[in-house]
């Protein structure tokens, strides 16, 4: 038959934005699993990439690292944010309204900002901007040293490298600008 139609007195403001707080938190966990997940994905196709020119002698393939990397790099980044803007959201709009609604005395969703002040948060981020930078970064630049330092290195593929490590380093102030908040 299909789903019983509720009165509107059913719906109201408090029920809607528990809903959107459930809708919220869900997507942050999703991008949270699959932006993680982006991470051993790019050690695993940079580790292959890297298995593959040591086979073939090629080392013109080690700029496929770079590529992976700023690719999947940005996609990493912009799924931080977004799981960050979520926190923000839930933090300074939704938990203040919706305990305005219901007339709370404390804080509404208290662990959005119990987590923030956490001890050793500060050094965790640290961590992981660092883990980050190895990934994104340092390891696409160790490939493209090693492309560099290769006897067959032609002057359209320098030039590819140098424009890639240009990308390198705009995703890398990216990271560092990131991890400030």
């Amino acid at each position: 038959m299909g789903m019983p139609v509720t009165s509107t007195d059913d719906v109201t403001e408090s029920k809607i934005l528990l809903a959107e707080y459930d809708c919220l938190k869900e997507e942050q966990k999703t991008r949270i699993g699959f932006r993680d997940n982006l991470l051993y994905f790019t050690l695993a196709a940079a580790t292959a990439v890297v298995a593959v020119t040591v086979q073939s002698g090629q080392s013109r393939l080690l700029l496929f690292v770079p590529a992976i990397c700023l690719i999947l790099g940005w996609t990493y980044l912009v799924n931080d944010e977004k799981i960050s803007a979520i926190g923000c959201y839930v933090r300074d709009q939704l938990g203040p309204r919706l305990g305005e609604l219901a007339s709370a005395h404390g804080t509404v969703f208290g662990w959005e900002v119990y987590h923030r002040n956490v001890a050793g948060r500060t050094m965790r981020k640290r961590l992981q901007t660092a883990v980050d930078l190895f990934t994104y970064l340092v390891l696409p630049m160790v490939c493209t040293t090693a492309f560099w330092c290769s006897p067959t290195v032609q002057p359209l593929l320098v030039t590819t490298s140098l424009v890639q490590t240009l990308a390198l380093a705009v995703l890398g102030w990216q990271f560092l600008r990131r991890a400030e908040r």
